[in-house]
């Protein structure tokens, strides 16, 4: 097993990590009236996400791509500070971050951490973390296809998310 595929594999156990936090803040959520908007588009996007580790090992090997020092070291640069990024983001919103868009009715908007900059940092953290993870090891057709289909997502997730923040939050 080489290095590549052993950060792969761990970027997919931080997936797993996320996914425990997410069922606890769900929890939370919900016991205190929180309610989930956008359920139709949660398969697509772990599809998506589950369908990006796979192809991030498949394509090296099936079209031998070379490890390229320049491009390599760089988006390894970039995939790990979207991963700082990320945890800033779950860090930061507590159990009110969650995978699922769940809202608390009446909760006020977190404007905290990376809050303070931009709207939907997480979303960031995705993008920048699925275009620059293949590209670790020349996976570039990985990185175009999965960058332009989680650009198709995110302009669902962001229109869900910004709605339900509108109707549940006070202005």
């Amino acid at each position: 097993m080489n290095w590549f595929t052993l950060l792969v594999l761990a970027v997919a156990v931080e997936r797993v990590a996320e996914l425990f936090v997410a069922r606890r803040n769900g929890e939370w959520t919900l016991a205190r009236a929180g309610v989930e908007y956008g359920r139709g588009h949660y398969p697509v996007m772990v599809a998506l996400h589950t369908g990006l580790l796979v192809c991030c090992l498949l394509e090296p090997m099936i079209a031998h791509r070379p490890f390229l020092p320049a491009l390599g070291w760089a988006m390894l640069t970039l995939a790990m500070l979207a991963q700082a990024l990320r945890w800033w983001c779950i860090t930061t919103l507590g159990p009110y971050w969650n995978t699922r868009v769940i809202v608390v009715p009446g909760a006020r908007l977190i404007s905290a951490g990376p809050y303070r900059f931009l709207r939907h940092p997480n979303y960031v953290a995705v993008v920048v973390e699925i275009a620059a993870l293949p590209l670790v090891h020349s996976a570039w057709l990985t990185a175009t296809v999965f960058t332009l289909a989680n650009a198709m997502l995110l302009t669902v997730r962001l229109r869900c998310e910004n709605t339900a923040l509108a109707q549940a939050l006070p202005a």
